[in-house]
């Protein structure tokens, strides 16, 4: 099956497609990359997002906007994936949307708001489509998130030790699969997150991020921010977990600023990588992790991972790369397997790695041009991941 996976994360920076052939066979599935590109968000659209994200105040015709705005920016971007990556040929799209609110209340996960209406998509490719991706794991008691767990685990369990996966987004999450254990998932804190509210604030809107890390190579980490920072209750709390912007936002970050006061920007900046990388590394420390497998945009802010390899002597990092999946189309992908999954009848979450009661078929189904036709339900559950090539 020729699946598009299309992404948009809480950077809400830009579209990321990526397609594959994905198949089936006992329990492997085999993933064939076919190529990935990114799609900048029209700025009116990015400055929506940004006016209805907490905590902002918003109308419920912002709202209405924006579910209509990033549904017709998706399909854009899923008609080109046909073309491009597809070869005019593709089977289904799966969409993440853009993640507006993750209702969390006391470490339970209320509810998550994707928006971007498929039926864009489903109109502008024909294709059938599979959304909402979060919501039946929440209702059986899960965090919804992080999703990629199941895609994490397969891909792991051909590594030795204690392998596990970080993805560093606007927020960090990652993946455990020590042997003999159900693998375990959790959002480790901020990554992206407060670091692009910092430039943005900083330079006063000028730049959208620290392009290569260069002003936080400039700074110091401030050991009394730094300190502040990790006092947050987050980071306490027992996985599973999730977080998002509705706590890791720029009013956060000036509220730090105003107890701790941090003369020189770049010191922020330094101090705010510190942070990803000191409190992603607790989390490997936490259960032995012995190799880390990285992606996501933090990827390409050098100084963050010198960071991590500081925080984390002996253990050895290597893209996802190495593994045959492109860092930044890593989540794409991830999703595409997961609407793979909900169209074979498989559940597509571990409970593990949600804190769901069990394991659920996740998404709705958006029909194509034609009638929907789904494939008859798989036997078994994947246990193993084949990434190849060409």
């Amino acid at each position: 099956m020729r699946v598009i996976g299309l992404m948009s994360g809480t950077s809400y920076d830009a579209i990321e497609a990526a397609a594959a052939d994905l198949t089936l066979d006992g329990d492997t599935l085999t993933l064939r990359p076919l190529g990935a590109f990114g799609v900048p968000y029209p700025a009116p659209l990015r400055e929506l997002i940004a006016s209805v994200l907490p905590p902002a105040a918003t109308t419920i015709g912002d709202v209405c906007a924006l579910d209509a705005g990033v549904g017709r920016a998706f399909a854009a971007a899923a008609v080109r994936a046909v073309d491009e990556l597809c070869g005019g040929r593709a089977d289904l799209v799966v969409s993440h949307g853009q993640t507006v609110h993750h209702w969390v209340t006391d470490g339970v996960v209320r509810g998550s708001l994707q928006l971007g209406q498929p039926a864009w998509i489903a109109e502008a490719t024909g294709l059938p489509v599979v959304c909402d991706l979060r919501n039946r794991d929440i209702a059986a008691g899960g965090q919804g998130a992080p999703l990629v767990g199941v895609v994490d685990a397969l891909l792991l369990a051909a590594l030795d030790g204690v392998p596990a996966a970080l993805n560093l987004g606007g927020i960090a999450n990652v993946t455990v699969a020590a042997p003999g254990t159900a693998p375990l998932a959790f959002d480790t804190g901020p990554a992206n997150a407060l670091l692009d509210a910092a430039v943005r604030h900083l330079t006063g809107g000028r730049e959208a991020f620290d392009e290569d890390g260069r002003r936080a190579a400039r700074g110091r980490p401030h050991r009394g921010l730094l300190d502040h920072l990790l006092a947050d209750p987050y980071y306490a709390r027992p996985a599973p977990k999730s977080t998002g912007k509705e706590l890791f936002h720029l009013p956060y970050l000036l509220a730090a600023l105003a107890a701790v006061p941090v003369e020189r920007p770049d010191d922020v900046l330094a101090t705010l990588a510190r942070l990803t990388a000191v409190t992603a590394a607790a989390a490997c420390r936490a259960y032995g992790v012995t190799r880390l497998v990285l992606s996501g945009g933090g990827t390409r802010n050098p100084v963050l991972v010198r960071m991590l390899a500081e925080e984390l002597p002996g253990v050895g990092l290597l893209p996802s790369d190495a593994l045959g999946v492109p860092s930044d189309a890593k989540e794409a992908l991830a999703f595409a397997v997961l609407g793979f999954l909900t169209v074979n009848g498989l559940p597509a979450a571990l409970p593990s790695c949600t804190g769901a009661r069990h394991a659920t078929l996740l998404g709705s189904v958006t029909p194509g041009a034609g009638p929907l036709r789904l494939p008859a339900p798989a036997a078994e559950a994947p246990r193993r991941l084949v990434v190849t090539q060409g």
